[in-house]
């Protein structure tokens, strides 16, 4: 076998055992309000708090009206990501527009243009760590994360080698200038809600 048909079949095998996670998922009275994903190979349930809601809709917003109403913009929706079982829902996601699901009825990470992540306090460490791998290692061009927390985004560009090469720091306040990457737009922070850690 080569390298491409090892991978190949090893993205399907994620595939059929996250599709049998999220089944027994489906069966589970979880709570209304709570996200449900895969990060390597683990289940993560969030409960979704009106600050990071707050953010996740106006960064969809500001794709809509950038983009127009016909513009393939997700939140919440799970796509196979390369790496161990990881069934990801990203908060938002934008496919290029020529992007259809597969055979067996996912959407297809190659197509990911970029992605925002808000950070949940119990699970920021996915963001910053293996949910990036994931991001960069599938080559998704684009990938921000949002931290209510601290009141600053990271742009992460240049994914190269399972990691992105650059990082800009934005501070809630400024504008988050995407112009010059595939995103193309702008998106101002000044009403971007801030959020106190439990642990503070």
């Amino acid at each position: 076998m080569t390298v491409l048909e090892d991978r190949i079949a090893m993205a399907d095998v994620n595939t059929q055992r996250l599709d049998e996670w999220f089944e027994r998922l489906e069966q589970m009275p979880v709570p209304e309000g709570f996200r449900v994903e895969i990060v390597g190979g683990n289940v993560f349930m969030t409960p979704q708090r009106d600050t990071h809601w707050a953010i996740i809709f106006k960064l969809a917003m500001a794709v809509e009206a950038r983009f127009g109403e016909d513009v393939k913009v997700f939140s919440d929706v799970r796509i196979d990501f390369p790496g161990h079982e990881n069934g990801l829902c990203p908060d938002v996601a934008v496919l290029r527009a020529s992007a259809e699901k597969d055979d067996e009825g996912h959407w297809r990470y190659e197509d990911v243009e970029f992605v925002f992540e808000v950070i949940s306090e119990g699970t920021a460490a996915n963001d910053y760590g293996p949910k990036k791998a994931a991001y960069a290692t599938a080559e998704v061009p684009l990938y921000v994360i949002v931290d209510p927390y601290q009141g600053r985004c990271y742009v992460y560009t240049d994914p190269k080698n399972g990691d992105y090469v650059t990082r800009t720091r934005v501070d809630f306040g400024d504008d988050i200038d995407l112009t010059g990457t595939v995103a193309d737009l702008t998106v101002n922070t000044s009403a971007f809600p801030r959020d106190r850690s439990p642990l503070a």
